[in-house]
């Protein structure tokens, strides 16, 4: 626990001792703790602080404030003059790690797709996001958006007290941002969630949560293969369970005797290696992913 509870610390989520139950979300934070955790995570786990203002300017258009501010050479400029374009250095500190951090974001962008979040589906832009419910429930919400546009909605009683049997972050909360959204989002592009080095996306059985190498995810968000994030070396391998060869009809094979081994240890080896074998079924198969 004590790995979680650093993590809500290290993500300006609050501060609470090591109980299990703060894993589930028992702990109080505020709205705006957690959509700009939810930012941090688009921004491949790296801080952010958020500000009611983000800069002021003398009545001469010069930025006063914040007084460590300067402005990008070259970003205005009319016509390019052929060089490389200005490229900002990442912000802030990396409070997360990065590749974990879009693992949590793919994992919600299945929210809309295939989740209780599914009412945003129709917005037609790639977007992440969490529904909420508490006991009772007292309150509900909703954290989300996309690449450019992070935002939170929350809904509940100054004194907690039930909202109702149906209430429900998927059916209130959800609807209220997607409503915002229709007007939020104009004129914004539709940018993909990037993933950083070291992400593997590995083709999964929806139902079985085993990989899949004869078939390819399509457009229904609801097909039977889809796209996991992985940490590099942390994907599932090619394997033959024991019940899966039982139900085949397989007997494994048994260890050859010692004697039997001994005598075939000194044997030179004729067939394919092992690597060999693997390169040829990724070329057979079109590749692992």
């Amino acid at each position: 626990m004590e790995n979680v509870t650093n993590t809500f610390r290290a993500m300006s989520i609050g501060d609470y001792p090591p109980y299990l139950s703060y894993a589930l979300g028992a702990g109080d934070t505020t709205v705006l703790k957690m959509t700009n955790a939810y930012s941090m995570l688009v921004n491949h786990g790296r801080e952010l602080k958020p500000t009611v203002i983000d800069f002021a300017q003398s009545r001469t258009g010069k930025v006063i404030w914040p007084k460590d501010w300067k402005a990008c050479q070259g970003c205005n400029m009319k016509d390019w003059n052929g060089k490389p374009m200005p490229r900002f250095r990442p912000g802030g500190k990396q409070v997360m790690d990065a590749v974990a951090a879009y693992q949590v974001v793919h994992m919600l962008e299945g929210v809309v797709q295939r989740g209780t979040a599914t009412i945003l589906r129709d917005l037609d832009r790639p977007l992440f996001g969490k529904t909420g419910t508490t006991n009772g429930p007292t309150n509900v919400w909703f954290v989300g958006g996309s690449p450019n546009l992070v935002a939170g909605v929350y809904l509940g009683f100054d004194q907690p007290r039930n909202m109702g049997g149906y209430a429900q972050g998927g059916s209130i909360a959800a609807p209220i941002f997607k409503q915002f959204a229709r007007q939020a989002y104009v004129g914004l592009p539709k940018l993909p969630f990037t993933a950083p080095n070291g992400v593997r996306l590995v083709r999964i059985d929806r139902k079985t949560g085993k990989r899949v190498y004869g078939a390819w995810p399509d457009d229904d968000p609801k097909g039977a293969v889809i796209w996991e994030a992985f940490a590099a070396e942390t994907e599932p391998k090619r394997s033959i369970r024991q019940d899966e060869l039982e139900k085949r009809g397989d007997k494994p094979k048994k260890k050859a005797a010692s004697a039997d081994s001994s005598a075939t240890n000194g044997a030179a080896n004729t067939g394919p290696s092992s690597a060999q074998r693997d390169q040829e079924f990724m070329t057979k198969e079109g590749g692992i992913y």
